[in-house]
């Protein structure tokens, strides 16, 4: 039997984890929340809703995929014999697979846009450049191709020599591209107002639908709820700490989305752009940002940038792929270069769809960020809390009583009643609303 890959340390799991955590949903999906939701209210329900319900889910799905060594349906089959819960686990391998097919539309658009910056597109007017693109059939199926292709380029090349590979250069370089843009955009005539609209809070903007906003983002920014962080897990030695993983892909994670709101509202303020303006809002922003510079500055800038969220798109895609390949490859026996395709060319279609018809892309937004991604998270926090014996979750969360004695206590309460009860909360928000 073929040994299964592994992680080769800390750094490679932390940066991997955080590549998946890590990607438009802190760099597209979290500044326009911001604008949609109140600014700063949002930011803060956001942290806790990190730290309450994030983290246990997220620590959830380490247990689950370390002790087990499997894929997301492996893993339950495997740690539950005969239960339902293994059924339960598909539901964290079809949910990528319909995720992934509206992020690659949206990681095409990134691509599209790196190679009109490279083209110095943005050096002139560039005014209405987002609608032209929108309202082009084959331009943006074309890019949406060009990016599964990248995608599966790096899952085909395996656990170590694509994945870990692939996140140790661009996770680095990721921070210092996006440390860079938020730098700049400081620096801009008005930014002031941008800055302000992040850190002064107000509190009368905090309703329920903006905290079921904020938990959402939570899961969908830090790739939860869809079997990306088990299957990551389910590579991790034994001897790794799994609660500073955790922790370190958390505060990358936090750090990112944040820095992503400097990078992004400051602009539009500049710009004169409404924050609440939707999906949209960061494809329009920055073009005109970057067409008011100099010419040459404007086209180094919007390079970086650009190539900042065609990375940041990556680094998760290529984790919701991840799982579903190793499925197939586990599951059912299929190679992994049959699985990456297959499943890819899968993926490719329900895309072509999101792309041609907007409802679409709609539908599978709301049906995962709301309800799929809550739901697997709901799963893996009740399989942990309720199915699974205590002792195995200690085993795999002190590493056999080693570390973390005085902290499991805690998180394993989060984990039990906490996330479970917030998330059956996000549920409740949205049928009553």
């Amino acid at each position: 039997m073929k040994k299964r890959e592994q992680f080769t340390g800390r750094l490679a799991v932390v940066l991997a984890m955080a590549g998946s955590a890590i990607g438009l949903g802190n760099i597209w999906r979290f500044p326009y929340l911001v604008g949609q939701n109140g600014g700063a209210a949002f930011i803060l329900v956001y942290i806790v809703a990190c730290a309450l319900l994030a983290i246990p889910v997220f620590l959830s799905e380490c247990v689950i995929g370390r002790r087990s060594g499997s894929s997301t349906f492996g893993a339950m089959r495997k740690l539950a014999p005969g239960s339902n819960y293994r059924w339960a686990g598909l539901v964290t391998v079809i949910t990528p697979v319909l995720l992934l097919s509206f992020y690659s539309v949206v990681g095409g658009w990134s691509v599209d846009y790196l190679l009109k910056a490279c083209t110095l597109r943005f050096t002139q007017d560039s005014a209405g450049v987002f609608e032209e693109l929108l309202s082009s059939t084959w331009e943006p199926i074309f890019m949406h191709t060009a990016f599964m292709v990248g995608t599966a380029i790096v899952i085909l090349l395996g656990v170590k020599k694509g994945i870990e590979r692939f996140t140790k250069v661009t996770m680095p370089l990721l921070f210092i591209l996006i440390i860079i843009i938020v730098v700049f955009g400081l620096t801009l005539p008005g930014a002031g107002k941008g800055v302000e609209y992040l850190v002064k809070p107000d509190f009368t903007k905090i309703t329920p639908s903006v905290i079921t906003s904020a938990m959402g983002q939570a899961f969908f920014s830090m790739s939860l709820g869809v079997g990306t962080i088990l299957t990551y897990a389910s590579y991790v030695s034994k001897e790794e700490n799994l609660m500073v993983s955790a922790g370190g892909t958390a505060v990358f994670d936090l750090l990112f989305a944040v820095l992503a709101g400097f990078a992004v509202m400051p602009a539009v303020f500049v710009a004169g752009i409404q924050p609440g303006q939707g999906p949209g809002l960061l494809f329009d922003t920055h073009p005109y940002i970057f067409s008011q510079m100099s010419p040459w500055v404007g086209a180094v800038i919007s390079i970086l940038f650009f190539l900042s969220v065609l990375v940041a798109a990556l680094t998760s895609s290529i984790s919701l792929l991840e799982v579903g390949v190793a499925y197939l490859v586990e599951e059912k026996g299929v190679s992994r270069t049959k699985a990456t395709i297959g499943l890819g060319a899968l993926v490719w279609a329900i895309g072509v769809a999101c792309s041609l018809r907007g409802g679409v892309f709609d539908f599978l937004d709301h049906l995962c960020s709301d309800w799929l991604m809550p739901f697997g998270g709901l799963l893996f926090a009740m399989f942990v809390g309720w199915k699974m014996s205590k002792a195995d979750v200690r085993d795999e969360l002190t590493n056999g009583g080693t570390r973390n004695r005085i902290l499991f206590n805690v998180v394993y309460f989060l984990i039990r009643y906490i996330a479970p009860i917030g998330i059956l909360g996000i549920f409740l928000t949205i049928l009553l609303g």
